[in-house]
């Protein structure tokens, strides 16, 4: 039996946003971190990622159409199944089903990559097992949060808290 784990990897200004409310990224990219905080250990460990259509769409904005995770499995959960993309696989299922099923098969992490609203969906089934979430030393007073109200209470454990130039990593296991 596979143990691949749900691994959520992402960034957070200090005050829990991802994205300002217009969905920029901009103030994570001005945040001094260090090399690529981390990214490529986490990247090596995963072979599959997930995530929602909203966060796909910004993606494919940000690299002109050029899907930059084509070596790694991909999914991404839509009600729109119409979307085409060789190398991404469009979900309309349950996530309990989908993720069960996918954790069972074998191979390394599977990256949640986000949005908030899938999160959330993963979050209120109690789906993902670790949180690493790095912290951008900025402020941004509103936008997209990255924990949404009415999750249910889930105690973590700190593994580890890696700096990054002005960046701070926590990782949480279950």
């Amino acid at each position: 039996m596979a143990d691949r784990k749900i691994v959520l990897f992402i960034a957070t200004s200090l005050d829990g946003y991802i994205a300002t409310t217009e969905g920029s990224l901009n103030w994570l990219f001005e945040a001094e971190g260090e090399g690529d905080n981390g990214f490529a250990d986490f990247y090596e460990s995963t072979d599959a990622l997930i995530m929602g259509k909203s966060t796909y769409d910004h993606l494919m904005e940000m690299t002109e159409n050029k899907y930059p995770h084509a070596d790694r499995k991909s999914y991404v959960f839509t009600s729109d199944t119409s979307a085409m993309h060789e190398a991404i696989e469009f979900i309309n299922e349950d996530v309990v089903t989908f993720t069960k099923r996918l954790k069972k098969e074998e191979g390394k992490n599977i990256w949640l990559i986000g949005g908030s609203q899938l999160l959330d969906a993963f979050m209120k089934k109690d789906l993902v097992d670790e949180y690493i979430i790095t912290h951008a030393p900025v402020l941004l007073g509103n936008g997209i949060p990255l924990f949404k109200e009415g999750n249910p209470e889930i105690q973590l454990h700190l593994k580890e808290t890696k700096r990054y130039g002005s960046m701070v990593q926590n990782h949480y296991v279950k």
